[in-house]
This record gives structure tokens, C-alpha cells and sequence, in this order.
């Protein structure tokens, strides 16, 4: 499986971001699968989980104190790239 994500390292706190799709994130039961299910690709790590609605708005779900630094960043400045996994 491919998905885009990204490592953070802010203020001492190193974390994941990885997209998915918007409606994944309107369900907490799904958003926490999700999140589950990326844990092999970033072991160790709090994931924050984003999806953005059709005019391109993200939407975080994951720690809140994560969640609340990324939607103060914008999303250009983030290190997006492909991650693989089995």
C-alpha cells in the first residue's frame, strides 16, 4: 500500500502525518483504525491523520496539541512525500 505522508520533528516532539480521505475522519471508530493501521510504518510515533474537504480545507484528527500546531501550519511547509507499506 502507498500513501502520502510525513516525519515532524517540532519542538522536540518527532510525529507522523499521513492523508486520508476526508470522510475517514468524520468517524472517530474509523479515524482510530486508520491510525492503527499506519502504527507499522511509524513505530513509536503519535499519528495525526488528515483530510481535506472539497475546496482543499484540511481536517486534522489525532493528538489534540499535534492537531492544533498543524492547523497553524500550512500545508506547503510540511515534508510530504510517498511512503510503501506492506
Amino acid at each position: 500500500m502507498q500513501f502520502e505522508g510525513a516525519v515532524i520533528r517540532e519542538q522536540g516532539v518527532t510525529f507522523a502525518v499521513v492523508v486520508v480521505k476526508r470522510q475517514v475522519l468524520d468517524n472517530p471508530t474509523f479515524a482510530n483504525q486508520a491510525i492503527n493501521s499506519f502504527r507499522p510504518a511509524f513505530p513509536g510515533l503519535p499519528i495525526v491523520l488528515m483530510g481535506q474537504d472539497s475546496s482543499g480545507r484540511p481536517k486534522w484528527f489525532g493528538r489534540q496539541d499535534l492537531a492544533r500546531f498543524l492547523a497553524n501550519t500550512p500545508l506547503g511547509a510540511i515534508p510530504w512525500r510517498r511512503y510503501t507499506m506492506n
